[in-house]
């Protein structure tokens, strides 16, 4: 049986092996709609090496004003998790850039853990990141997921001390998630590149597995100087205000221009 990480591993590898860091971009499934999502997947997959498709969710704790707004808009416009499915399956079909979804714990349960699990996998997703489970609760479904091979990326916070981001590191699958900043999701503060380079060489101590750096990130410079200190490059807020009030082609079209400088400056 495949390991949950290694098909979300072999992301990374790829991008490594163009001697380049990965490239995540994360969008709301069903902003503003599901027809929508789903030509902005197919237009900036040819640039990125994986795509977190949000599940949007009434309570979202890590999510700033940008992302939180845009799962407002997919909730009034009746995305469910089941949409979210049917997204992922149809990017998948469409042979776009693999899917990894973000959720919290309270719609995986009510859903079923191991239902989810296994709808996830047929949809040819790759796993979920769950930023508000504790490493003490992961058990609660992690079993579920890996006995259908879904990852469940964990994530490391500025204040993590470094013996507990050495254990979430031993428990994450395909690789760790570096919180770059305290607070929420937004793109309105200038990362700092400093503090990303020390939380990378010593998370680089403690485990072998990827590293990728997100929240505050939304311009190719930005993308420069982190892609050459971490294995992956993750935006969110930015690439949502992008495409924000586009429907359609419109849409589309203003997230690949958006994502193309992005991956150029990885390369």
């Amino acid at each position: 049986m495949i390991a949950a990480g290694d098909r979300l591993a072999a992301v990374f590898a790829r991008a490594r092996s163009e001697k380049r860091a990965a490239l995540i971009i994360y969008l709301v499934a069903g902003d503003p709609d599901a027809a929508t999502t789903a030509l902005v997947i197919d237009a900036i997959s040819p640039y990125v090496d994986l795509i977190e498709l949000g599940i949007p969710y009434g309570d979202p704790l890590a999510d700033g004003p940008t992302i939180a707004a845009a799962g407002q808009r997919a909730l009034a416009n009746g995305m469910t998790l089941d949409g979210a499915l049917s997204l992922a399956r149809g990017a998948r079909d469409r042979g776009n850039a693999p899917i990894l979804f973000f959720t919290y714990v309270n719609p995986i349960v009510q859903y079923g853990a191991a239902r989810f699990a296994a709808a996830s996998r047929e949809a040819g997703a790759l796993g979920a990141i769950v930023p508000d489970v504790p490493l003490e609760e992961l058990a609660t479904f992690a079993p579920a997921f890996r006995a259908e091979q879904q990852a469940i990326p964990l994530l490391v916070a500025p204040t993590t001390p470094p013996e507990r981001a050495a254990r979430i590191a031993a428990e994450s699958d395909g690789f760790v998630y570096i919180v770059s900043r305290l607070g929420v999701t937004s793109a309105g503060r200038e990362p700092d590149v400093a503090w990303i380079r020390s939380a990378v060489v010593g998370l680089r101590e403690k485990t072998t597995q990827p590293l990728a750096v997100g929240f505050g990130i939304s311009t190719p410079a930005h993308v420069a100087a982190i892609g050459a200190i971490a294995d992956g490059v993750i935006i969110g807020s930015a690439f949502v205000d992008a495409t924000a009030g586009l429907t359609g082609p419109a849409a589309a079209e203003a997230a690949r221009a958006y994502v193309a400088p992005l991956r150029a400056a990885l390369t």
